[in-house]
């Protein structure tokens, strides 16, 4: 009977597990980390299986004395392949248990299995080494020596550390580790049971008892396809009210101030008298610059999230800089009554290398969002640096006696789209985008957003950079005249909306423009050159059917003497769009809606009227132009170079700057800083 159970319960096992690996493959899997890890255990074990099944088969019908000698080598070879499946089996369950607790084991799931597998190969060349001896027990044939007892110790070892792992787990009531605890205790059980009685032949059975338990409670491919279908639901359901929340929000957002622009244009057209109708159309302006912001948080927020950002450091005057954002938001602080001061730390060095842009729009935020959330008391705006060696740490603080936010909030604060007590604060404008997009760029700039909030006592918001300090000073912005006489200045607008054509005449027209001509499209624009028209200036749009403005002013290039000045116009007015079609051959670029000081500052320098240009020629400024396109196309060449201009903030800042953050703040409110 023994002779007989010597090969038929291996077979047994092989054949259930034949049966399993062909329900498995044949089932549709999501391709994940445990899966694939399972498939190891399943396949270790079928070729565990198959080889003891031809060992056993061997010695119930070969005589024990023949195989001792003539088949020593082939069956003592085969025991040791046997002794590394078994590690590789129990190996590979321990990985199984690690990965489905452990984040931090999928994400370094590459390297585990490296050395895993250089384990197994270190094991395998030691095994060679150990000696092994067949031997029969009870009619049927074992083996003994060192090489089992290094598998059985490596395998308890496994085995040990599961039930460590596994049975703390069982208290989440997370069904798998029942199963994990269940499979664990019964395969120590059955080894104990093994080295205790060497006779009995379970470990095969055991092994295709452990993967169909597997199977059926942890990796089943339609349980888990189910699971990931409600997680795939789930996620849907939370990104199509996501979208519908921002289409909510946005249609509030932009209606608000299109509402506004709408009604006082209405008023305008009614107004009694000139100074009714000129208060309305200062709130069209103003509504109009509100929707514009709006507009240009989603261009930003989107652009961040393509990943199409790009952190351009140039040398900047860091006082200046700081000091101006200061007295622009000064007049809003004084409209609420609010108290509103600021220091610029004296120690800051002049010249900084950063992106003193989006530093700006940083800092803008901060001031923003401080007037806009406290109706009284005070707001103070603080620059302070750490100067060492070449690197400045800007420490950017905006400190305020507002609302406060709630500690559950805080996270809630930086997500896109997301606006915290909305109840309280549903009469302030704001699309949830601001401080978003702030603490993308500080972390694109290799700095760090720190928050201190006490709710309903006041808020502080500080960004954390490094920036190189630069010991050439910036030269002074030349002064742009502030007037434009167009008078006797022939201009050609080409443009394919009518009213973007009426727009820029008035606003021409404005400064003396008598000689203007419009074109609704780059056919018409080539056939006013080809027909020996004269312009002084032509004003083109790139974003036309048909025949682009950049296709237009290539053509017009063909043509002989063609040597009129170009500038874009054009509504697409994202960062880096100036260089671009300055690269693309324009003279310059102005973006829409056309801003008065901008069209004055760019007209006056491509006519040569600025008050600094008188003494600089033709050839100087069309050099500097085409320097400019240069250093971009360098700019994007050197991408590796630029980024290691960004000096990462220490891990540990909030330790750093913890008492200067906190010397604001009455000790008996004083909170823990959420670092974000």
């Amino acid at each position: 009977m023994l002779k007989s159970l010597e090969f038929e319960l291996p077979m047994v096992s092989t054949a259930f597990l034949i049966l399993l690996v062909i329900v498995y493959i044949s089932k549709e899997r999501i391709k994940l980390p445990e899966n694939q890890m399972f498939n190891l255990i399943l396949l270790f074990s079928l070729i565990e299986s198959v080889i003891d099944t031809f060992i056993h088969i061997l010695c119930a019908f070969v005589p024990f004395e023949v195989i001792s000698t003539k088949y020593y080598f082939l069956i003592n070879y085969l025991n040791k392949i046997l002794a590394i499946l078994f590690i590789m089996i129990f190996v590979s369950y321990l990985k199984y248990i690690l990965m489905i607790t452990y984040q931090k084991v999928l994400d370094n799931i590459k390297r585990i299995n490296i050395a895993s597998y250089i384990f197994y190969f270190i094991v395998f060349i030691i095994l060679q080494f150990t000696n092994i001896k067949l031997v029969k027990v009870t009619n049927v044939t074992n083996v003994i020596g060192l090489t089992p007892q290094i598998a059985y110790l490596i395998v308890g070892i496994c085995l040990i550390s599961s039930l460590a792992i596994s049975i703390p787990k069982l208290s989440t009531k997370d069904e798998r580790y029942y199963s994990v605890v269940s499979i664990t205790v019964m395969l120590v059980v059955f080894m104990l049971l093994t080295i205790l009685v060497p006779g009995i032949i379970i470990y095969d059975l055991v092994l295709a008892l452990m993967c169909y338990i597997m199977y059926f409670t942890i990796e089943n491919p339609d349980v888990k396809m189910i699971k990931q279908l409600d997680v795939a639901r789930e996620q849907a359901d939370k990104a199509n009210q996501a979208k519908t929340d921002f289409l909510s929000s946005m249609s509030h957002e932009i209606r608000t101030p299109l509402n506004a622009i709408v009604g006082f244009s209405d008023e305008i057209l009614e107004s009694k008298n000139l100074e009714e109708a000129q208060e309305n159309a200062k709130d069209i302006v103003n509504a109009s610059d509100t929707l514009l912001e709006i507009v240009n948080g989603i261009l930003d927020i989107s652009k961040i999230e393509a990943g199409k950002i790009e952190i351009i450091n140039t040398p900047y005057n860091a006082p200046e800089t700081f000091e101006e954002l200061a007295k622009l938001i000064t007049p809003k602080m004084k409209e609420k009554g609010l108290d509103f001061t600021y220091n610029i730390a004296p120690d800051l060095p002049e010249t900084l290398f950063g992106d003193h842009a989006n530093i700006k729009k940083v800092v803008t935020n901060f001031l923003s969002n401080a007037c806009k959330y406290t109706d009284r008391g005070y707001v103070h705006y603080e620059v302070n640096c750490v100067n060492t060696d070449n690197v400045c740490k800007l420490i950017i603080s905006v400190e305020d006696s507002g609302r406060g936010i709630k500690k559950e909030s805080v996270d809630k604060m930086f997500t896109k789209f997301q606006r915290f007590d909305e109840d309280k604060n549903a009469t302030i404008e704001g699309t949830g985008l601001g401080l978003a997009i702030t603490k993308q760029l500080v972390e694109l700039m290799g700095g760090r957003v720190i928050v201190h909030t006490v709710y309903g006592e006041g808020s502080k918001f500080t960004a954390v950079l490094n920036q190189k300090i630069e010991q050439t000073k910036v030269q002074e912005k030349q002064k742009i005249s502030t007037n434009l006489d167009l008078n006797n200045i022939s201009i050609l607008i080409v443009d394919d909306n009518p009213l973007n054509l009426k727009v820029a005449c008035k606003l021409l027209e404005r400064y003396g423009a008598n000689q203007l001509k419009t074109c609704d499209s780059g056919f018409e624009c080539l056939d006013c050159i080809k027909n020996g028209e004269h312009y002084d200036l032509i004003l083109l749009d790139d974003l036309m059917p048909k025949m682009s403005g950049i296709e237009t002013l290539n053509k017009l290039k063909e043509i002989p003497e063609f040597n009129v000045p170009t500038i874009a116009l054009t509504a697409n007015a994202i960062t880096g769009m100036r260089e671009k079609y300055l690269a693309d051959g324009f003279d310059d670029y102005l973006a829409k809606p056309i801003e008065k000081m901008q069209l004055i500052q760019v007209v006056n320098q491509i006519l040569g009227r600025s008050e600094v240009e008188e003494s600089i020629s033709k050839e100087e400024r069309s050099g500097e132009i085409k320097q400019e396109s240069e250093n971009v196309q360098i700019e994007e060449n050197n991408e590796e170079e630029q980024k290691n201009t960004i000096i990462p903030i220490e891990e540990n800042i909030e330790e750093v700057l913890g008492s200067q953050l906190d010397r604001n703040y009455e000790e008996e409110k004083t909170e823990e800083p959420d670092i974000l």
